[in-house]
C-alpha cells in the first residue's frame, strides 16, 4: 500500500513541478495567450500518464494468467507440483511477504512474477524450464521471482512508466501548440488546434514514447541485478543462481507477453530496448557482490 500511494504522489509531484517550470519560464503565459488552457493539459497529462500505467498495474495478474495460459496450483497433483508451491511459500516466508498464487505455463524456459501487491501476487514458471534446469536451478530461478515480489518491482516499474507518459504527454503537446501557433501566425480565425498540432503531437507521442521506453528498460535492466542479489540472499549462497543464469545462456527461452515481460528471467529485445541485461554482465556483477 505505501508504494501505491509513493506511486499516486509521485505523479501528482510531476505535474506540480511541470505547472511551476511552465510558469518560471513563462510558458503558461504564452500558451494560454495562444488560447491553451495550462491547467486542463496538466491534469489530461496526470490522467493519461497515471490512468492507464494504475489500470495496468490493477489488472497485471488476471492478465498474466490469460495472456500466459498459467494453470494456477490450487491443489499439487504430483510430487513435483508440490515442490514448487513449497519453494515459493519457504521463499515467501523468508522475504515477509504473503504468499503468492503459483502457476505454471507451457512454453520454453522461463518464469515471472507480476500483481498489483506484495502481498497477493504471482509467481509462474513454465514447463520448459522446469524440464531444462535441475531442482537447484529451478529453486533459484523461483528465489529471483520472489525478490522481485519483495523489491515492489511490478509498483516501482508501473511508477516509472506512469511518470514517463506523464512527461510525453504534457511535452508533445505544448510542443505540438507551439508549432502550430508558428505555422498559424497572423490567422486570427479562432477555429482551435490546426494541422500543425496534430501532426506534431502524433510524431512526438511516438518519437518521446521510443525515449520513455529506453529510460524505462535502463531501469528494468539495473532492477534486474537486484533480484538476483536478492536470489542469491534467500538462497543462502550465489552458485546457484549464478548456475541458473549459466543454464539459461544455453536454453531457448520463452517471450512472455508484453505485460511480463519485464518481470520474467530473461527477455528483451536490442540493446536499448531489453528490460535484462545480457547473461553474462548478470553473472559476472553477482559473482563480484
Amino acid at each position: 500500500m505505501k508504494r501505491i500511494l509513493l506511486f499516486v504522489l509521485t505523479n501528482v509531484l510531476v505535474v506540480v513541478v511541470l505547472g511551476i517550470v511552465a510558469s518560471l519560464l513563462g510558458v503558461n503565459r504564452y500558451l494560454t495567450s495562444n488560447g491553451l488552457n495550462l491547467g486542463a493539459l496538466l491534469g489530461y497529462a496526470l490522467i493519461m500518464g497515471f490512468g492507464g500505467a494504475f489500470i495496468s498495474l490493477l489488472i497485471s495478474k488476471p492478465l498474466a494468467k490469460w495472456s500466459s495460459g498459467v494453470r494456477v496450483i490450487e491443489q499439487p497433483q504430483n510430487a513435483d507440483e508440490a515442490w514448487i508451491v513449497d519453494t515459493v511459500r519457504k521463499f515467501a516466508d523468508k522475504s515477509q511477504i504473503g504468499m503468492p498464487e503459483v502457476g505454471i505455463f507451457e512454453g520454453d524456459a522461463n518464469a515471472f512474477a507480476t500483481g498489483a501487491f506484495k502481498n497477493s501476487a504471482l509467481v509462474a514458471v513454465s514447463t520448459g524450464l522446469l524440464q531444462g534446469m535441475t531442482r537447484e536451478e529451478v529453486e533459484a530461478v523461483i528465489a529471483h521471482e520472489v525478490a522481485h515480489i519483495a523489491n515492489g518491482d511490478m509498483v516501482t516499474m508501473t511508477l516509472i512508466q506512469g511518470v514517463m507518459n506523464t512527461f510525453v504527454v504534457f511535452l508533445s503537446r505544448v510542443i505540438g501548440y507551439a508549432v502550430d501557433s508558428f505555422l498559424r501566425k497572423g490567422d486570427d480565425r479562432d477555429t482551435g488546434p490546426g494541422m500543425g498540432y496534430w501532426i506534431t503531437t502524433i510524431v512526438l507521442d511516438i518519437v518521446l514514447g521510443f525515449a520513455a521506453a529506453i529510460v524505462v528498460a535502463w531501469f528494468s535492466r539495473h532492477r534486474e541485478f537486484r533480484a538476483d542479489s536478492g536470489a542469491a540472499q534467500l538462497m543462502g549462497r550465489k552458485q546457484p543462481m549464478v548456475n541458473a543464469l549459466a543454464r539459461l545462456g544455453g536454453l531457448h527461452t520463452g517471450e512472455l507477453p508484453k505485460s511480463v515481460a519485464a518481470f520474467g528471467i530473461a527477455g528483451g529485445i536490442g540493446q536499448l530496448f531489453s528490460t535484462h541485461p545480457p547473461i553474462e554482465e548478470r553473472i559476472a556483477a553477482l559473482q563480484n557482490s
